[in-house]
């Protein structure tokens, strides 16, 4: 596939994971953060329209009440969620204010989407906030969130996103380059996957297991991501988040990270 393409998308999707954004201790990567930032201003400035959609909320609650892991209860999560979002959304409110945006929150449940009603009631929201210039910033609404009602990952959050605001590219920042032949910890030698035409049996097979222990997703949820968006005919592609410049190349037409091709 020709990655020029690229080079005059106006509209994408940034998904970037726990990993991402903060230490190994839970607390919040501030530099990562204002690095993050600054790079989805200068698309901006550029006339790119950028969703991110960003996790960390529970993370933060981690490290905000200085707790040594996170919890598996719920309850337990759903608190630690409320009690990070609001550190998390004004961190990023503030960074991109400093570079001249404005920014939206936008909390969403699964059953929201899966309503026809509230699907075009939110949609509309997402164009009109376009329209005012501002950065919308989304995460999953984990402090209402049960089995019901969740999306489960924010990679699985982000391809839905990608595709109510019909985004003509969904970029996956992960703590990993791309989909590789095989697990890279383990394989000093495996080699990246620069293109998948299609998601099937063979690539899920080589995708391992869960991401880190700050997040809960991993590869397999990405792919999933990818098996949403890429029917609608959105290209998907999944890059190390250590390096937000990867999105400059991927946006000059380099090719870079795992590109997922969608098709119509």
């Amino acid at each position: 596939m020709n990655y020029s393409c690229f080079k005059d998308l106006k509209r994408i999707v940034i998904k970037v994971g726990t990993s991402s954004l903060t230490y190994e201790t839970g607390k919040i990567n501030i530099k990562k953060i204002e690095h993050l930032v600054r790079v989805i201003s200068d698309l901006r400035n550029r006339g790119i329209e950028v969703v991110l959609v960003s996790s960390g909320a529970v993370g933060a609650g981690v490290g905000k009440l200085g707790l040594s892991e996170k919890p598996s209860d719920t309850r337990k999560k759903q608190a630690l969620a409320a009690i990070g979002q609001a550190s998390l959304v004004s961190i990023y409110d503030k960074f991109f204010s400093e570079y001249g945006h404005n920014t939206a929150q936008v909390l969403l449940t699964k059953f929201i989407l899966d309503d026809a009603e509230r699907y075009q009631n939110t949609k509309n929201t997402f164009e009109t906030m376009f329209e005012y210039g501002v950065v919308p910033i989304v995460n999953e609404n984990d402090v209402i969130s049960t089995y019901e009602l969740e999306f489960g990952d924010n990679d699985t959050l982000s391809a839905y996103i990608a595709k109510l605001v019909e985004a003509e590219l969904l970029i996956i920042l992960s703590d990993i380059d791309g989909l590789f032949e095989s697990n890279p910890a383990e394989n000093p030698d495996a080699k990246l996957i620069p293109v998948v035409e299609k998601v099937d049996e063979s690539i899920y097979a080589i995708a391992g297991g869960a991401g880190s222990r700050r997040g809960t997703g991993g590869m397999v949820t990405k792919l999933k991501a990818a098996e949403i968006v890429n029917p609608a005919g959105i290209n998907m592609i999944i890059t190390n988040g250590a390096s937000p410049e990867n999105i400059y190349d991927i946006l000059d037409g380099k090719p870079v990270g795992t590109l997922f091709v969608g098709s119509v």
